[in-house]
């Protein structure tokens, strides 16, 4: 099967022209090229996408991202202090103390920002593990990890302890818990130690992911389902003999390969290569084809936003609009986080 990149231009660009590179979009001059003596190449392409046939590659701005990000410019809130980081999503908040009773009114604007942000970043809140806890409930049921320890006293706590003997595997783009039938609506992350250097997250909005998509790979997804299953990930945490126990208490699971955010609306890729295993439905091999792409869209630096972790930075990220990606650099040093995780809706 041809790739999806191959069958239709990204961003919704028009048919390559011919030739090792090829413009997309007006070829109107960018302001400015018109001036005497330009000499820069660059002048005379206007904004839009530049395709290199040979490698596949697109070049030149994300013209979609722009209204977001003006969107998202100049927050405006009465409780708390936002200050945007990203281009679409990422958000340092201040004026708030996590390990304080929170007002109903500030727990409010926390979730307001939430939806419009995606990741939250709270800097210098040394919270307890029962503060930890009380602050995750504020905003809904909390889940137990059924293949990750937890704290000893707080099971709603996944405990990531990596050091020499502990290898951090979290590194590959992924939305938690896919596997449930309700995967978590979002989860809210503790920095407990964190090494000197390395060991940052990475975030990307599958918002702008899908709105970046061609045309005609939208309406190839269009009413698509995809199969998710805990055993790609985690086979090997289940205990020997455990297996047929475990499948039956979590079977597979059926979501939309787009969903709709349930509170903002926006279209959303919800297929990821460490828990959806195929696309219902489909050959296997142009299923497999199609997850790749689609899970790929991660990786594009201009939809992402990189969290540097600091002693008791905490941070809270909308698991149905992101994937993330824990880098794995800091080996043999020391990380540990603990994470708790709020139970979201059925995915449609």
């Amino acid at each position: 099967m041809a790739s999806p990149t191959t069958r239709a231009a990204a961003n919704g660009g028009s048919a390559a022209a011919s030739g090792p590179i090829a413009t997309r979009g007006s070829d109107a001059h960018a302001p400015g090229s018109e001036q005497a003596g330009t000499s820069d190449p660059a002048s005379r392409i206007a904004p839009g996408r530049v395709r290199i046939d040979r490698y596949e590659l697109d070049l030149g701005p994300w013209l979609h991202l722009a209204d977001e990000r003006a969107r998202l410019a100049s927050p405006s809130f009465r409780h708390i202090d936002v200050t945007p980081q990203g281009a679409t999503l990422g958000a340092e908040v201040g004026g708030v103390n996590l390990g304080a009773g929170l007002s109903d009114e500030v727990v409010a604007e926390i979730r307001e920002a939430l939806l419009d942000y995606k990741i939250l970043v709270f800097r210098d809140q040394p919270i307890t593990p029962p503060q930890h806890v009380a602050f995750a409930r504020r905003f809904g049921e909390l889940e137990i990890h059924p293949f990750i320890t937890g704290n000893t006293d707080h099971p709603e706590l996944v405990r990531f302890e990596k050091g020499v003997d502990t290898g951090g595997f979290e590194n590959g783009w992924h939305h938690d818990v896919t596997w449930r039938e309700v995967p978590s609506m979002g989860a809210i992350l503790h920095a407990v130690q964190v090494p000197a250097t390395g060991g940052d997250t990475l975030f990307s909005d599958m918002g702008a992911a899908y709105d970046g998509l061609a045309e005609a790979v939208k309406e190839q997804i269009d009413g698509l389902f995809a199969v998710h299953d805990f055993m790609l990930a985690f086979r090997h945490q289940v205990p020997e003999g455990k297996q047929a126990e475990f499948r039956a208490r979590y079977p597979q699971a059926r979501h939309p390969v787009v969903c709709t955010h349930p509170e903002t609306g926006r279209k959303l890729i919800f297929v990821n290569c460490y828990f959806t295993s195929h696309i219902d439905g489909m050959d296997e091999s142009e299923g497999v084809d199609l997850i790749r792409h689609l899970a790929g869209q991660a990786s594009v630096v201009e939809y992402q936003f990189r969290v540097r972790w600091e002693p008791d930075t905490v941070v809270f990220w909308d698991n149905r609009s992101v994937q993330h990606y824990a880098a794995s650099d800091y080996y043999p040093d020391v990380r540990v986080m603990e994470r708790a995780s709020i139970v979201g809706t059925r995915p449609a």
